[in-house]
């Protein structure tokens, strides 16, 4: 059986929600400007499982669960000079950034808060509880995956 790896996305809920990705039951992850976080989305594989975590509202936390479906997509949102994620320095024969297609598997019946994160997990454990990491694409290790995820149950 293939490893799954896990990984934390953030998302504004008022930009895009884990209810918009129910309803669509699919979504590019675009608009990703930070190299580091893009080198994430490249290290995905189809299979792994991503925490849907609602930032930059009150409170923040993980919301639910998704799959990556799909790796290895040019971000049109690069291309478009309309957009605020356009990159003039990018070209379709050579895109900067990348991402990847998730999935919707499940909103949990209660949002794992980001103040119960940091009191179960530090920053070398969970990123996303590191004093000024503002990564919107991080890993989970395998253990604190599974003890979020035995939380939500």
């Amino acid at each position: 059986m293939p490893n799954i790896n896990y990984w934390l996305m953030k998302s504004e809920p008022a930009a895009y929600s884990i209810h918009n990705l129910q309803q669509q039951k699919q979504t590019i992850w675009d608009g990703v400007r930070n190299y580091q976080a893009r080198n994430f989305l490249k290290q995905m594989q189809v299979g792994d499982l991503a925490f849907f975590y609602h930032s930059n509202t009150q409170p923040p936390g993980i919301v639910g669960l998704m799959k990556i479906v799909e790796t290895g997509i040019a971000d049109p949102t690069q291309f478009d000079p309309d957009s605020e994620y356009y990159d003039p320095k990018s070209t379709p024969e050579s895109p900067r950034w990348q991402t990847v297609k998730v999935e919707f598997v499940e909103e949990f019946s209660q949002p794992i808060l980001l103040s119960t994160l940091k009191e179960k997990f530090n920053g070398d454990e969970l990123l996303v509880v590191k004093k000024g990491n503002r990564l919107s694409v991080i890993p989970v290790i395998e253990s604190v995956a599974k003890s979020i995820l035995v939380t939500n149950n």
